[in-house]
């Protein structure tokens, strides 16, 4: 998502990290009890995955989070009036960069004075499933993480 930010900031595209929650809390980054502890736990995510975009913190009580669907990894795009022009459960990289690629080609057809009104789209994407890497991710909150997951779901 770092990359995407970076290709399209030249066409005014702007990009930020809303930090929520742990998804997966262990005992090195454990459930969120006060706001400095979150804002160390957005701090940790910058510096370890090396998060390049800003990155906003929800409240403690995640009140953002909650208004945006609450799904643990979502991506929004809004147009500059605010409007919501893509929601996705998940975020992939494929699936954002084609949005983006869409609604920029939407702007330079609009300029071109095309006459164009909106409509509503509904699609299933797919994603890689990095087993491998998401496990990487719970070994970094914790062995805790790890075994909850593991007996929850195998």
């Amino acid at each position: 998502m770092n990359t995407i930010a970076q290709r399209y900031a030249e066409a005014g595209v702007g990009s930020i990290f809303l930090y929520t929650n742990e998804a997966h809390p262990g005992e090195f980054y454990p459930h969120h009890t006060s706001m400095d502890q979150k804002l160390r736990h957005g701090v940790a995510l910058r510096d370890v995955l090396g998060v390049s975009r800003s990155i906003l913190v929800d409240s403690l009580d995640g009140a953002c989070h909650r208004a945006y669907g609450s799904m643990p990894n979502m991506t929004w795009i809004f147009n500059q009036a605010g409007t919501p022009l893509y929601k996705s459960d998940w975020s992939d990289s494929h699936s954002v960069d084609n949005a983006v690629q869409y609604f920029l080609q939407v702007l330079d057809r609009r300029r071109n004075r095309e006459r164009m009104v909106p409509f509503r789209v509904e699609r299933l994407d797919y994603r890689i499933q990095d087993q491998q890497q998401f496990y990487a991710g719970l070994e970094r909150s914790g062995p805790k993480a790890v075994s909850e997951f593991r007996d929850a779901f195998g």
